[in-house]
């Protein structure tokens, strides 16, 4: 599957905790990619911060500097080895400096990171990371260390994550990691690894504890949420040799998401990232059933051709993506939809991409992501398929994509205006500090006035008079 991306076109971002007092070390830590590597982050944090390391975000300052990497498209990976190569004069001004590369790049390059990049002291993979403590005990000796070996029952489920950065308000929390869905295109599977899922009541518990700490919106987090399937622990995979009772009693995503909700009744629910073939109605039951849960789901299609979805191995077809939608329209009236579109994928024809404009017309996505197809070595098109729409196709396909995709978006906010929606304030708006922003059930942004009284992690009743392409313009309700 592919993931739903924080701007990569950024040097990453680089995030700072509370410090310790008896921390005597400095750690620079900086995420690339999707929300799946931040929230990962938040784990490395906590296992440094209990080895005396204390962040900053000044790499000047760090003893240990560590990237966490993402490698969904060559781009990401470019950025990174730019980004190491920032380091070097710092590395010979601070020869006990130590650089480490995290997450899905360390996995898929390994060794290569050792060889290539002389000022990299450390690899971990994205299911390595408790044992960090003993590989920089290798590093101190000054050898090189690697660990990413990949597991089939890591889940991270007992490490309360550090909150790096944020706004207080919003929190990713882990259910699943790695992914059992083959797309041909992505790299995902053989960097994270088979798909296993997070023991519940670990989940309920953070969630509980970030409520107690002033958290006002999760987002439960996984390369395919609607896939999640707790039996006992283990991958998903063999739930086929799961005992009756472990089959009775096991977990689906919709029961999950329904033992959140009543656990955190406040608490506002969101969930990223769907995968339509493993998506039931009964999540939409539950979402029409419970007003904490957000009416907004995130479902990649990437194509709008059945003869792409097949080549891309997508599992499901254009009419079953459709219905699925209509469904869930019935179910949700006010429910909205984001997508993930992959453009010039191996052999399409300009019928597909046409296919592609009109699915996009017939759904109606309040916004999406939409990106040109990245060849990934290892991945089975790169094995198989030959990458053969010229680059110029490519760009002019995407341009138009994202031309539609506007069109969209803006008779979709339009669509919100006239109306009171329920605001959580998540922060003062980039364009005006008079005025805050935050986002509505359905994920569309909106900004309004400050007034008095209010305050970071309100909810408020917003009242909509405009829009723009991807933002409400409203007032706060008194």
């Amino acid at each position: 599957m592919q993931e739903k991306y924080i701007d990569e076109t950024k040097q990453g971002e680089a995030f700072a905790i509370a410090e310790k007092p008896q921390n005597s070390k400095k750690l620079f830590l900086e995420s690339y990619g999707c929300q799946m590597n931040f929230s990962d982050s938040e784990i490395v944090a906590s296992i440094l911060n209990e080895q005396g390391y204390n962040t900053t975000l000044s790499p000047d300052d760090a003893d240990l500097i560590l990237l966490n990497t993402c490698s969904i498209r060559d781009k990401a990976e470019q950025t990174v080895r730019m980004r190491l190569s920032q380091f070097k004069n710092l590395k010979k001004e601070k020869p006990n400096l130590t650089v480490g590369v995290l997450g899905c790049m360390a996995e898929r390059l390994k060794t290569k990171f050792l060889e290539e990049e002389q000022l990299v002291d450390l690899v971990v993979g994205p299911d390595a990371y408790r044992d960090l403590p003993n590989l920089l005990k290798e590093t101190e000796g000054g050898r090189d260390a690697i660990n990413v070996i990949l597991s089939k029952d890591e889940t991270y489920a007992d490490i309360n994550p550090v909150r790096l950065g944020g706004n207080g308000v919003t929190a990713f929390v882990t259910i699943t990691r790695g992914c059992d869905n083959m797309c041909t295109f992505c790299v995902v599977p053989f960097t994270r690894g088979r798909e296993r899922s997070r023991d519940p009541h670990s989940i309920i518990e953070e969630c509980k504890q970030l409520w107690d700490n002033g958290y006002k919106e999760i987002t439960l987090l996984g390369q395919n949420v609607d896939s999640y399937l707790w039996f006992g622990g283990g991958p998903k995979k063999d739930f086929k040799k799961a005992t009756e009772m472990q089959k009775l009693t096991a977990v689906n995503f919709a029961q999950l998401m329904e033992m959140v909700a009543l656990a955190v009744p406040k608490m506002r629910i969101r969930f990223s990232t769907s995968n339509p073939h493993d998506m039931t109605t009964d999540v939409f039951h539950v979402m029409a059933k419970y007003d904490n849960i957000c009416k907004y789901v995130h479902l990649p299609v990437q194509s709008g051709s059945d003869r792409m979805l097949e080549r891309m191995n997508r599992q499901h077809t254009r009419a079953e993506y459709l219905e699925l939608i209509r469904q869930a329209k019935a179910i949700v009236p006010d429910v909205s939809f984001s997508q993930d579109m992959i453009i010039g994928f191996c052999g399409e024809t300009e019928e597909d991409h046409q296919l592609t404009l009109s699915l996009m017309r017939e759904v109606e996505y309040d916004y999406g992501y939409m990106f040109s197809y990245s060849e990934r070595p290892g991945t089975p098109a790169a094995k198989k398929m030959e990458d053969d729409i010229p680059a110029e196709v490519k760009q002019r396909r995407l341009a138009e994509v994202i031309a539609l995709q506007g069109e969209l978006s803006r008779k979709r906010m339009q669509g919100y205006v006239g109306r009171n929606h329920e605001v959580l304030i998540e922060g003062t708006s980039r364009k005006n500090e008079n005025q805050w922003k935050g986002r509505n059930s359905q994920n569309a942004v909106c900004v309004f006035d400050k007034l008095p009284g209010q305050k970071l992690g309100d909810f408020v009743t917003v009242f909509v008079e405009g829009n723009t392409q991807g933002t409400l313009l409203g007032r706060t309700v008194q």
